[in-house]
C-alpha cells in the first residue's frame, strides 16, 4: 500500500525558512517522479515543484529562486527547502507521486508575523 507522509510544516515569520519532507513507502521510489503542491485558504490546489527520476526539477514562477526540491532515493524521501517565505506561501503543502498517483495528507505552513 502506497503511503506518502509529509512533515516539517509550522509557523514561521516572513523571510524565514522551513524544510518539508515527504517519506514514501509502497512504491519503487527511485523510478517515480515526485512533486509538491499546495492549497491556500479559499483557493484551488496549485503546482509548486517537481523532480524527475533523473533529478530534473521544475518550479512554479512564484517560488523560483526561493524554494528547492530535492530527493534522497536511499531514504525514499523528497524534500522542499523553502527560503524567504512570504505570507502568500501560507497553505497546506501536499506531496504527490506521479507513478501511482497518490497524495499525502498534507502539512500546514503558515507565514505570519
Amino acid at each position: 500500500q502506497v503511503q506518502l507522509v509529509e512533515s516539517g510544516g509550522g509557523l514561521v515569520q516572513p523571510g524565514g525558512s522551513l524544510r518539508l519532507s515527504c517519506a514514501a513507502s509502497g512504491i519503487i521510489f527511485s523510478i517515480t517522479g515526485m512533486g509538491w503542491y499546495r492549497r491556500a485558504p479559499g483557493k484551488q490546489r496549485e503546482f509548486v515543484a517537481t523532480i524527475g527520476v533523473n533529478g530534473h526539477t521544475n518550479y512554479a514562477e512564484s517560488v523560483k529562486g526561493r524554494f528547492t526540491i530535492a530527493r534522497d532515493n536511499a531514504k525514499n524521501t523528497v524534500y522542499l527547502q523553502m527560503n524567504s517565505l512570504k505570507p502568500e506561501d501560507t497553505a497546506v503543502y501536499y506531496c504527490h507521486d506521479f507513478k501511482e498517483g497518490y497524495w499525502g495528507q498534507g502539512t500546514q505552513v503558515t507565514v505570519s508575523s
